[in-house]
């Protein structure tokens, strides 16, 4: 019910801002909210020739295409002129993201269709780790830590399995492996769910563990860093583990002390300690390492660990092949089961995830989400937040809305800031130690046809918050 607030009022705030904007002729045209795509120039204007500036004018009609580019240099806007059937057309600015048509129609081929494909694979692979039985024997070790986090959850559960392999993945920045097996838990907990309609507790905690987004590798944020020449591409990492782990134990808190969940168990604490321990252990032997070695180590850990789980599946499956047939089946056919069961769940979440991506797509265009940043940045400003945090909030406030958004938003700061400046480290922070949490609860939850996510929205938004604050203090700890 929240989400679906949330998304009406986005779509309708949106909407009215937009006309609004046509009215009091703050915009020309709305086309591109329609049709635009991203960094394509917005049209601002349309005049005769005789009514452009002079300089422009003499200019425009010497140019080979009738096209003049005025630069920020003269009148502090990047400004084109193009004359065409008597007309000149203005335009000025870029499109901050696709409009509402290309979002619909790339929503399908640059993110379903991919995620369909991941989700053929490692639901294929999930489906040899069940027939196989690799997936009871790890459901039944990890049963007594599980059953103090998820005490609804029956002993031996197959949902463990998914779920621990889901944060696994997680851990190594995996988001393509990550999405398939989380989406296994919830449908598998859903089996358990007295309410189908309402989420459970089980589903609520998972859900809020894997939006903190614990990451030990964020191999994808020291790409891009590396990608815009940063000294060091890999300082970011010690940072990001910490802001995400703490994250990660904001959310353990919230969600158990709303559950009542004992804190004071010894094999909780046992595990939770464990954890700590293996996070500082690795903190320790990165930070040993030179830049070449923590170079090599992030780029090859997480690769081989998605190897590894590759090749366990495979070799445990032929080890107990005799399961399989028993079954009257193969391995083989026994992944393309399973792959068959990802390619539907792909169908089943794609109105939910385009329903998404359209209304935060619209609030962008807009310009209401421009606004509202620069208000939030404004009232930071003026309560003693130093400009260079204030200049990568943006990527804080659309994480939580869109991947993309602020992955560009992030690139952006480092081109302009620098890579190795407080603001473009702190960006790069902020998109390493959140989740995107409205496209992740439409996801995840639809694929279930949960309509009641009770306090899950809340949470996870808080989570976000409690991450955005640390990551701060952590930046400014480090850098």
């Amino acid at each position: 019910m929240v989400l679906s607030r949330f998304w009406l009022a986005i779509f309708i705030s949106s909407i009215v801002f937009v006309v609004f904007s046509l009215v009091t002729s703050n915009s020309y045209s709305v086309d591109f909210i329609l049709n635009g795509k991203k960094d394509d120039p917005i049209l601002i204007s349309e005049k005769y020739l005789n009514q452009v500036p002079k300089f422009v004018m003499d200019s425009i009609e010497k140019a080979p295409e009738q096209t003049m580019v005025v630069d920020r240099d003269t009148l502090n806007a990047d400004t084109t002129y193009v004359y065409k059937s008597k007309t000149v057309k203005i335009y000025s600015g870029v499109q901050k993201s696709d409009g509402l048509l290309p979002t619909c129609k790339n929503s399908l081929l640059d993110l379903i269709l991919p995620l369909i494909a991941y989700l053929a694979f490692f639901c294929g692979l999930m489906e040899l780790l069940i027939i196989s039985g690799a997936a009871e024997k790890l459901a039944r070790r990890l049963s007594p830590m599980f059953a103090k986090v998820f005490p609804s959850i029956p002993k031996n559960h197959e949902s463990i399995s998914y779920m621990t392999l889901n944060f696994a993945a997680n851990f190594l920045g995996l988001d393509s492996a990550a999405t398939p097996f989380g989406l296994k838990a919830m449908q598998s907990l859903q089996e358990i769910n007295p309410e189908k309609d309402k989420a459970s507790d089980a589903q609520i905690m998972f859900m809020c563990l894997h939006a903190a987004g614990l990451t030990l590798i964020p191999t994808s944020i020291i790409g891009y860093r590396a990608a815009e020449n940063a000294a060091n591409p890999a300082d970011v990492m010690l940072p990001c583990i910490i802001t995400s782990f703490i994250g990660t134990i904001a959310a353990f808190l919230i969600v158990g002390i709303r559950q009542k969940i004992n804190f004071r168990s010894a094999s909780l604490l046992v595990a939770l300690m464990t954890v700590i321990g293996a996070i500082v252990g690795l903190l320790f032997y990165v930070n040993g390492l030179d830049l070449i070695g923590k170079n090599a180590f992030t780029a090859n850990l997480s690769g081989l660990m998605l190897v590894a789980i590759i090749a366990f599946t495979l070799i445990f499956s032929f080890i107990n092949e005799k399961k399989f047939v028993a079954k009257d089946t193969t391995i083989f056919d026994t992944f393309v089961t399973g792959a068959n069961n990802g390619l539907q769940t792909g169908v089943k979440i794609f109105p939910y995830v385009m329903g998404m991506l359209v209304a935060i797509s619209f609030f962008r265009n807009s310009g209401l989400f421009e606004i509202i940043s620069n208000w939030i940045s404004f009232a930071f400003s003026n309560i003693g937040v130093s400009k260079q945090v204030t200049d990568s909030l943006p990527v804080a406030m659309l994480r939580p809305f869109s991947s993309g958004g602020s992955r560009g938003f992030m690139i952006d700061s480092m081109r302009n800031f620098g890579p190795d400046s407080f603001t473009g480290r702190l960006s790069c922070i902020f998109q390493c130690s959140a989740e995107t949490t409205f496209y992740v609860i439409a996801v995840y939850f639809g694929s279930i046809n949960v309509k009641n996510t009770r306090y899950t929205l809340g949470t996870m938004l808080l989570v976000d918050l409690i991450c955005v604050i640390t990551a701060i203090f952590v930046a400014s700890w480090f850098f």
